[in-house]
């Protein structure tokens, strides 16, 4: 049961209203990166967790999601609050429109939500359930989740840098922080499970876990991740093909009357290798089209 407390978890100080900002500011609501993701992804893991640690985790990371969401969809709104009400009265400064909003995606913004906040990203793309990418494996779910915290610090970055205004980049100073706490909190639960690497239950077959294909050749980097006591480089290209030992070739075994449909089929559509009829493409060329039979 969740219950809505009126007070922000981080108060809001806009100095003045910026449809364009608002626009950007949307990656964070309804972007890949932004709080709704991320509340859903940790909600929905929270459900299906067994371990009571975990569970406690991820609903408390889910919550404190929703509680960002709040804060940055106010920072849109406020943002918002000068085109809203020129709009809403259709005053005559919404005759440049372009001007006011900025971009193709705040105009959307303004025609169709009124200036509120969507669910879209800063291009308008529309929020989806593809962006919760939880697998049902506590190390691999805690793994991304770590990468995702990561990811939106990055996006908090980049949105600070692009306003001036000392009340938006506070906020979203304590937004980019709480995400690097996130990643403090789920590296302790993901290293709390012993063993938690490689995820899953089944371990790699050793034959390939230590091997490293360098398959870029040119001026290549010596470092920890490709060579050492760790690993067994293999930079020949013979070696690289068909490690199993086999003739690397791709077979299955056919009931005889798929055979008999397989091979007339490729009768039916085999090619003449001596054939070399004129094309329509031939027929129609002009320059540039290169060598063609006339």
């Amino acid at each position: 049961m969740f219950m809505h407390n009126k007070k922000l978890q981080y108060t809001v100080r806009v100095r003045e209203s910026n449809p364009h900002l608002a626009t950007l500011m949307l990656e964070q609501f309804g972007g890949p990166q932004g709080e709704l993701a991320a509340a859903m992804r940790y909600f929905t893991q929270a459900l299906a967790e067994d371990d009571a640690g975990r569970k406690d985790l991820f609903f408390d990371i889910a919550t404190e999601e929703l509680s960002h969401l709040e804060i940055i969809g106010s920072i849109i709104t406020m943002l918002n609050k000068g085109a809203k009400g020129e709009l809403a009265e259709g005053m005559e400064e919404m005759a440049e429109m372009r001007h006011l909003t900025g971009n193709s995606t705040s105009q959307t913004q303004a025609i169709l939500y009124g200036n509120g906040p969507a669910l879209v990203n800063s291009s308008g793309v529309p929020w989806t359930a593809g962006y919760v990418d939880t697998i049902g494996e506590p190390t691999a779910d805690l793994r991304s989740n770590i990468a995702a915290e990561a990811r939106a610090k990055m996006v908090y970055e980049r949105l600070i840098t692009v306003t001036d205004d000392p009340g938006i980049q506070d906020a979203l100073t304590f937004l980019m922080t709480r995400e690097v706490a996130h990643q403090k909190a789920f590296e302790k639960a993901l290293y709390s499970i012993t063993p938690n690497f490689p995820p899953g239950k089944l371990p790699g077959n050793p034959a390939y876990t230590d091997v490293y294909y360098d398959m870029s050749h040119g001026d290549d980097v010596v470092a920890s991740w490709n060579s050492g006591e760790l690993w067994t480089p293999v930079s020949e290209r013979e070696q690289q093909a068909a490690v199993d030992g086999g003739d690397g070739l791709a077979t299955v075994e056919l009931k005889p009357a798929e055979a008999a449909a397989l091979e007339a089929f490729a009768a039916r559509t085999a090619s003449v290798p001596d054939a070399n009829p004129v094309t329509g493409a031939e027929l129609g060329a002009g320059p540039g089209a290169g060598a063609v039979l006339r």
